[in-house]
């Protein structure tokens, strides 16, 4: 992993950190300074002769391959690693040499997905599974084993460990997933294309940054063509047609709980953009399952100067648009 690559991963984790609330996590499990190591991190290039192997934090973010290891030095009650791979990748998580004890009140969880300040990626109503079947408990007789494997691009892992010296190994490996849903960005600029082959199913691509959004194509298979110039807006009325994509804006990560912005339920081939001054931003496909749908769009971070001025009563004054 390059260096400009950690550097990027590290502010992802501080914007996570001071946006959704993780901030007061890590100062309770004094774990700042780890998070700090991972600039300085020396991890060697992949390859097919190198497994990476480092310790694994109380509060961690894991992007690479390998094996992480945790070691209690003392009661840790509170722990959490959150997991993150490319778009077009999901995660598997497998534990080993685990050394705790459950009856003692240790457990060792997996979650497909992430959870923050309570608010869980991706939703309810856009993840295929129901909710207490993406979590895995390594204490509970009833899980499959010791084994995870993500819908999405993230996952996390929770873990509470009472007595010095017990622990566990974790292995990550990251696979393709040919068609992704439901996306994490890492970084606040780049560019996606989402596509759902008849299947009827939500998928939401989130940007945990303040970002300008430009739709740059829409296929929609009950769709009329029609082109949408950079100053026409669309707002809220799709709902109904079953097929659509939509832009959301908020501060936490479910998207069911998000401020809908717009609606766009017809294709175009054009421009079409909009400024989301949030601290997460979202493009949702949702999709009837009927036809194949597609939807490619760009974003970049609003520089401060662009950041739309509050007004009030807006959404609570915590995020507007334009």
């Amino acid at each position: 992993m390059s260096v400009a690559l950690r550097a990027q991963l590290f502010l992802f984790l501080i914007s996570l950190s001071s946006r959704m609330g993780l901030s007061r996590y890590i100062e309770d499990n004094e774990a700042a300074d780890g998070l700090y190591s991972l600039l300085s991190l020396d991890q060697k290039r992949e390859s097919d002769d190198f497994i990476f192997r480092r310790p694994l934090r109380c509060l961690d973010m894991l992007a690479t391959d390998g094996y992480f290891t945790f070691v209690a030095s003392r009661p840790q009650l509170a722990c959490a690693a959150f997991i993150i791979a490319e778009p077009s990748e999901v995660i598997s998580l497998e534990l080993s040499d685990v050394n705790i004890d459950c009856s003692a009140g240790d457990f060792i969880k997996m979650f497909d997905g992430w959870v923050l300040k309570g608010e869980k990626f991706p939703s309810r109503q856009d993840h295929q599974l129901p909710l207490n079947q993406r979590y895995t408990d390594y204490c509970s007789s009833a899980a499959p084993g010791a084994t995870s494997r993500s819908s999405q691009n993230v996952a996390m892992i929770f873990f509470r460990i009472h007595s010095p010296d017990s622990g566990f190994t974790l292995t990550v490996k990251k696979l393709h997933n040919p068609f992704p849903c439901n996306i994490m960005s890492q970084s606040p600029e780049g560019s996606f294309t989402m596509v759902m082959p008849h299947q009827r199913r939500n998928c939401s691509f989130s940007i945990i940054y303040p970002v300008e959004i430009r739709l740059t194509d829409l296929s929609l298979g009950q769709a009329i063509s029609n082109e949408l110039s950079p100053q026409r807006q669309v707002w809220t009325g799709c709902s109904g047609s079953g097929d659509y994509v939509e832009l959301l804006g908020g501060n936490g990560v479910d998207t069911s709980m998000m401020f809908p912005i717009a609606d766009l339920c017809f294709s175009l081939s054009g421009l079409a953009q909009m400024k989301i001054g949030c601290d997460n931003s979202v493009v949702r496909l949702v999709s009837s399952g009927n036809y194949i749908n597609r939807v490619s769009f760009q974003y970049r971070l609003l520089e401060q100067r662009e950041l739309p001025k509050t007004r009030e009563n807006a959404l609570d004054n915590f995020c507007s648009v334009e």
